[in-house]
């Protein structure tokens, strides 16, 4: 049994409104970081990422809901993460969110209504508005948390696109069949 409880009403908001999510798009700063950037005298930045966010990532792939990163910025160190965590689908740079979502989503195959949007500030706005279920971390912006469906209770970089990911893999059905399998995973056996 999980110990991880959701609102039935939030639960039923966050298949989206094609019944079913089939994408989820993360925005990098301030959702799978904290939001600070570090830069050197040599013009690199530097990253901090949360494992809780990378396993839930990981974990969409599992079930079939694809994992998208939309970033404006680019930087080695997301490249870093992104390739580390196998992600298949990432566009550094977005200048225009919307213009470079909207390609890969038909690509893809999948309408808006089948789609989770995360983000934080004001370049998220047009993802989230067309997304069936947005979400947001509480330090977003004002604009941003006005508009999502649900405001995490983890900061950004620290688990707040994890809970999005946990969210949507419950209210899809398949959170419960993936913890039981990390059970009989980590101690050697079927749970009793």
């Amino acid at each position: 049994m999980a110990a991880l409880r959701f609102p039935p009403e939030l639960l039923v908001q966050a298949q989206g409104t094609g019944l079913c999510i089939k994408a989820a798009i993360f925005d990098v700063d301030g959702v799978l970081t904290d939001g600070r950037i570090y830069i050197s005298e040599t013009g690199e930045d530097f990253k901090a990422f949360h494992t809780l966010d990378g396993h839930g990532l990981k974990s969409l792939q599992q079930v079939g809901i694809v994992p998208i990163i939309i970033t404006g910025r680019d930087s080695p160190a997301v490249r870093r993460r992104v390739a580390d965590l196998g992600l298949q689908h990432a566009v550094y740079g977005a200048r225009d969110k919307l213009a470079v979502a909207e390609p890969l989503l038909a690509s893809l195959g999948v309408a808006w209504g089948e789609v989770a949007a995360m983000g934080d500030d004001w370049p998220d706005l047009p993802l989230m508005t067309r997304a069936g279920f947005a979400c947001a971390p509480p330090g977003a912006h004002a604009e941003v948390l006005a508009i999502a469906h649900h405001v995490t209770r983890a900061p950004g970089g620290h688990g707040a696109a994890r809970e999005c990911c946990d969210l949507l893999l419950m209210a899809g059905g398949h959170y419960e069949r993936l913890l039981q399998a990390h059970h009989a995973t980590l101690d050697g056996g079927s749970p009793a």
